[in-house]
């Protein structure tokens, strides 16, 4: 059984290993806001209970042991997240810090009641996918704002930036979840969006188009 930053590692390590695989010291020791020696330190004790491959100057990788563990924090971390949001009115933007803390209860049976519960859901409030038990994802096909074409539509599924800051100027746009956005065109100049939202035209600027997952409408 992991320790509670143990269990922080895995998935910081899990989320990191998407970008870059091995995954760096500095990069992890940049992500918790701590010395790279003392992510060193960490990564020689998750090493010795065989959840990642570490070589000194080369980086670390998860094994199928950690791989298994880390995507079982992040299935409990999001399956809460929907569980604030449906059920105790939480705004989108408000679970991710209290997630954090009921993802390190341990209890299988309460992890999947809870999925039932839930009536088994297959995204997050941010549109994330959530892993089955097996640590399964489910393909979900979304593309971001700036890889459509001009004059192709569709609905807002999901977010790539989790920050408060980021979601609350999502809604003050209103670009939530479950709206139908047109993109008009691409910026030459700054690679900037030009969307149709509710019949009206908004600009977004290119970090907003790139963290903005969208379900394309036929």
């Amino acid at each position: 059984m992991q320790s509670y930053t143990e269990e922080n590692y895995l998935k910081i390590i899990y989320h990191l290993s998407v970008i870059s695989n091995p995954v760096q010291t500095n990069a992890i020791a940049e992500r918790i806001q701590t010395k790279a020696a003392s992510v060193t330190d960490m990564l020689k004790k998750l090493a010795d209970k065989a959840l990642v491959d570490y070589t000194k100057y080369q980086g670390v990788n998860l094994t199928q042991k950690g791989k298994l563990a880390a995507i079982n924090i992040v299935r409990r971390h999001r399956l809460w997240e929907v569980f604030l949001v449906e059920k105790l009115n939480f705004k989108w933007d408000e679970v991710h810090d209290v997630a954090e803390e009921l993802e390190h209860i341990k209890s299988n049976l309460l992890v999947e009641r809870l999925n039932e519960f839930l009536d088994f859901p297959k995204v997050d409030p941010h549109g994330d996918p959530i892993p089955d038990k097996d640590g399964n994802f489910e393909s979900l096909g979304f593309v971001k704002i700036n890889q459509l074409k001009d004059n192709e539509s569709g609905t807002i599924m999901g977010v790539s930036e989790h920050s408060t800051a980021f979601l609350k100027h999502l809604e003050k746009l209103g670009l939530i979840l479950g709206k139908t956005i047109k993109l008009i065109e691409i910026s030459a100049f700054d690679s900037s969006a030009e969307l149709l939202v509710d019949q009206q035209y908004i600009n977004i600027s290119k970090e907003l188009a790139k963290h903005i997952l969208i379900k394309k409408l036929v």
